[in-house]
């Protein structure tokens, strides 16, 4: 048993843990984007609504948010721990550091990135999250379903909640332009042929996320939807 806890512990089983949560999140991201992109239909929140209803009685999608959010904060941990322990390793730093010739400069800002991230989710929980599954939405929509779309329509007119998203999620970009192929890589999904193709659907799905969620603040701020 302590073998099994110190494999963990160690500087690649912390990798390890990085993987498999990056990759539960990645998964995530998908079903919450398409979720959230419900709102394009410009139908008053109708369909939005419905999916958004169905994401919070599913007893499968409920128990899936408690590992989520264990999951994300693992992930956070981790990615804190192996960053303070990479820069522990190297107290004194090189008199020419070319970065840029080994890595990109996102690569070695995870650590910066996964905090900035982690003060958005805060503040995006307490705007959404606990509102629909603690609180309770005050208002129905024409279907008598709980309006999380007016919480939203509410939330982002208010112009530095719109700013901070768009930081985020530009942050969320180059966050998941290294974590995609990384998750792959240190769980030792490695091929020569794969591995280009795995890299090339990381900046598809990053880009494309990242735009999707940045998109939807902008267009219930700028009235593009109601």
């Amino acid at each position: 048993m302590a073998s099994f806890g110190n494999a963990f512990s160690s500087s690649i089983g912390k990798k390890l843990i990085m993987g498999i949560t990056g990759l539960f999140l990645i998964l995530f991201l998908i079903v919450h984007c398409f979720i959230n992109s419900l709102i394009f239909l410009n139908d008053g929140g109708l369909t939005f609504n419905l999916g958004a209803n169905f994401m919070a009685t599913n007893w499968l999608i409920r128990g899936s948010e408690v590992i989520l959010m264990l999951g994300l904060i693992v992930h956070a941990v981790q990615g804190l721990r192996l960053t303070f322990q990479n820069q522990a390793a190297r107290p004194v730093k090189y008199a020419v550091n070319n970065g840029n010739a080994n890595s990109k400069w996102y690569s070695r800002s995870m650590g910066l990135l996964g905090t900035l991230l982690l003060i958005f989710l805060i503040v995006h929980l307490s705007n959404f999250w606990v509102v629909s599954r603690f609180t309770g939405i005050p208002t129905e929509d024409a279907n008598g379903r709980e309006d999380l779309y007016a919480v939203m329509k509410l939330t982002f007119q208010n112009i530095w909640i719109v700013v901070l998203y768009e930081l985020a999620m530009v942050s969320l970009a180059y966050h998941l332009l290294h974590g995609f192929a990384s998750s792959f890589q240190t769980l030792g999904w490695n091929h020569r042929k794969y591995t280009p193709l795995i890299k090339g659907l990381g900046v598809w799905y990053s880009i494309i996320i990242a735009l999707l969620f940045a998109a939807m603040p902008v267009a219930f701020y700028t009235g593009l939807i109601k």
